[in-house]
């Protein structure tokens, strides 16, 4: 018939090629029989994806207070690397023992001084007194303890003017072994900062009166309340009587 070719039986037909990318079959592809699912791999690699997530945060709180980016800084001095809490012992006025552990738990804002308690001590001891209670709530974190490094007796007035102080009477030469200050100054000079395991944290410029100049007073407060919020994790404010040792 015209218009139609027939193909000889005999003659064989080529078949299209087929593309090389249509080649794969579902058999190249891991059937859910052979995979082994390990739930402890997927549960390290949760917790390594949480830990990437919260390396950030811990980066930036490391940062602001350990390493303290340039363009902010403390008024007063970081001791690095801080001494061992003493080994030494203390007594009251009234000739009581008190050990250096009865120290720890709480932060202090300490002052040294001889028992006679100069214009130095007086307005140390004033500047102490006035720090705390700028600390609102967070005082109760905060004890006052005036070290005397002498025999000497303070004055019925000074000790009259005194309120929540803890009076410690300790040698001069065992003090220093702690506590020291900047180079050029006494002992007497500045405040010392101890924090609640007993570790001397930072000590103070020396300050003038806050009635004659108020800002190094509110720089110190700043410092404080710096270490105060650093440490709100793991420190517990208040002993049973605050503002006492035991």
């Amino acid at each position: 018939m015209s218009g139609f070719k027939l193909s000889d039986p005999g003659e064989s037909v080529p078949l299209k090629s087929t593309p090389a990318a249509l080649e794969l079959t579902v058999h190249s592809v891991p059937m859910p029989s052979m995979v082994k699912l390990n739930p402890a791999n997927g549960r390290w690699k949760m917790l390594l994806v949480l830990a990437c997530c919260a390396a950030p945060v811990v980066a930036s709180y490391f940062t602001y207070f350990v390493i303290r980016p340039q363009g902010r800084s403390n008024f007063s001095e970081l001791i690095a690397p801080q001494p061992a809490p003493p080994t030494l012992s203390f007594k009251r006025l009234s000739g009581e023992v008190v050990p250096a552990s009865a120290l720890q738990g709480q932060w202090l804002l300490a002052v040294a001084s001889g028992g006679e308690c100069d214009s130095r001590c007086e307005n140390n001891l004033t500047v102490q007194a006035r720090l705390r209670e700028t600390l609102g709530r967070e005082k109760d974190r905060v004890d006052k303890v005036w070290f005397i490094t002498d025999q000497a007796v303070p004055r019925a007035a000074t000790l009259a003017a005194l309120q929540g102080v803890e009076i410690l009477r300790v040698p001069l030469h065992e003090l220093a072994a702690w506590l020291q200050p900047a180079p050029g100054q006494q002992l007497q000079d500045p405040l010392y900062i101890v924090d609640p395991m007993g570790q001397w944290m930072m000590r103070t410029p020396v300050i003038a009166s806050p009635l004659v100049d108020p800002a190094p007073s509110a720089k110190v407060k700043k410092d404080l309340e710096r270490l105060l919020r650093a440490s709100a994790s793991w420190d517990q404010p208040g002993r049973p009587s605050a503002g006492r040792l035991p």
